[in-house]
């Protein structure tokens, strides 16, 4: 096998919207995985260590009344913390949010983000409630999120909502990159080792 053809394939295994929220609801977990993506993503970006492994007792208490979350949830969670961590590293900004496929309605994509950004919010709320210095950048980021969250789920199925959720995505994706640049504790170089061998 080339390297080309297990790049593509360890491309191919990241962990998508649709596979996280089937293992979800086989598991009987109820909660949106976008929102938990979000939760892990304002974790990060405020400043949680890639070494800590915390997170997912912060995800039991948030999301499962306190309960070890099922180990094939487990297993996910893992795979996802480890993939944004990869992802927010990497040069070529591959970062994105764990959102529906664009064939699915407006109104579930328009939902998902706003649960994305909501989990954000709280996940950068509890990783920095003991540390409430913030940049007016970042202020302002926190606020445009609290705002993006209560976005309206009734959405036209048409090009201009279409092109504001584009928009919007855009916006939010970059935003938490600026959070993280300006919060975040990068993993040592032995750290960013871990996350490739993690990954690959």
């Amino acid at each position: 096998m080339t390297d080309k053809s297990s790049k593509k394939d360890s491309n191919h295994n990241v962990i998508d919207f649709a596979t996280l929220q089937a293992i979800l609801t086989s598991e009987s977990v109820e909660c949106h995985a976008s929102e938990l993506h979000g939760v892990l993503t304002g974790l990060v970006c405020a400043g949680f260590e890639f070494e800590d492994q915390g997170y997912l007792a912060m995800l039991n208490d948030l999301f499962n009344e306190g309960d070890s979350f099922p180990s094939a949830v487990k297993t996910a969670l893992k795979q996802m913390f480890s993939e944004l961590w990869s992802s927010i590293l990497d040069d070529t900004y591959s970062f994105n949010l764990l959102l529906p496929d664009d064939d699915d309605s407006i109104a579930e994509r328009g939902h998902a983000l706003s649960m994305w950004v909501q989990g954000f919010n709280l996940g950068f709320g509890l990783q920095q409630k003991d540390n409430p210095v913030l940049s007016e950048e970042v202020k302002e980021v926190l606020t445009d999120f609290g705002e993006i969250a209560n976005l309206s789920d009734e959405m036209e199925e048409d090009e201009d909502t279409e092109q504001a959720y584009f928009e919007i995505g855009e916006y939010v994706r970059i935003s938490a990159l600026l959070c993280f640049s300006e919060l975040a504790t990068p993993p040592n170089r032995e750290g960013n080792n871990t996350v490739a061998k993690i990954l690959h």
